[in-house]
């Protein structure tokens, strides 16, 4: 049996901008994806804490170092430049590995920098 197991998260991330006419995704600093090793078009789940919502969509890399959280396309309608958000990828894990399976996950300070990588 598979178990679907969060695979990384990037917690309390601001959202920097939004581009409505982009044609879809969220784009992210590739400093932050290379740190909880999400790929460029991976799948992630974008969880606003300002609004209680959910969204489903796919990663672009953003510039490096540049902190960017930016919603684009659709995305775009559902967030705001500061509000702050929880991304998650998710993978699957056979039943074996889940029980001891540990997800990467960072903080971020209000500049979307890496704080810290948290070991669970």
């Amino acid at each position: 049996m598979l178990r679907e197991m969060c695979k990384a998260k990037i917690h309390a991330a601001t959202v920097t901008e939004t581009d409505l006419n982009y044609q879809g995704s969220i784009s992210i600093d590739k400093t932050l994806l290379d740190a909880v090793d999400i790929l460029h078009y991976e799948r992630v789940q974008v969880l606003n804490i300002n609004n209680g919502t959910r969204v489903e969509t796919y990663v672009i890399e953003g510039e490096r170092d540049s902190g960017v959280i930016c919603l684009n396309g659709a995305a775009a309608r559902w967030a705001q430049p500061g509000d702050k958000v929880i991304i998650i990828s998710y993978c699957l894990v056979d039943d074996k590995e889940a029980k001891d399976w540990k997800p990467k996950i960072i903080l971020v300070d209000a500049n979307n920098r890496l704080i810290k990588a948290l070991s669970l």
